[in-house]
């Protein structure tokens, strides 16, 4: 697998690991410092959304994953998802949202990493 199709695949896992409320799976693929921006501009360091996601705040149904842009430089790199995605957040009903997470990634010690996600709708 080259290293394109490994970032997609770390895309394809964080909605995985979301869905199934998987808070290990996660941390595999997150580096310590991963942060998310949601839309409202709320920013949450990854311990904060995790205790969203284990207690209900945040509920995730579905992912169907419509395209998964790569971009590499390096160490570094920049991935632009857009999935639709049936949720449930802060309380609100369950509905079906176009979802696009902006990441950037890092290798650390010869593994990609997600560093960061800003979501938006598209």
């Amino acid at each position: 697998m080259n290293e394109e199709e490994q970032i997609r695949e770390l895309y394809r896992l964080y909605w995985k690991y979301m869905i199934d409320k998987d808070a290990e799976g996660l941390h595999s693929i997150q580096s310590e410092d991963y942060f998310l921006c949601h839309m409202t501009g709320v920013r949450q360091m990854r311990a904060e959304f995790e205790k969203g996601l284990l207690n209900g705040t945040f509920n995730y149904y579905s992912a169907d994953h419509d395209s998964i842009e790569v971009m590499i430089d390096g160490d570094t790199a920049r991935m632009i998802g857009c999935s639709t995605v049936i949720a449930e957040v802060y309380g609100g009903g369950k509905g079906s949202w176009r979802l696009q997470g902006d990441f950037t990634l890092r290798k650390e010690n010869g593994t990609w990493k997600l560093m960061s996600s800003k979501a938006s709708t598209y």
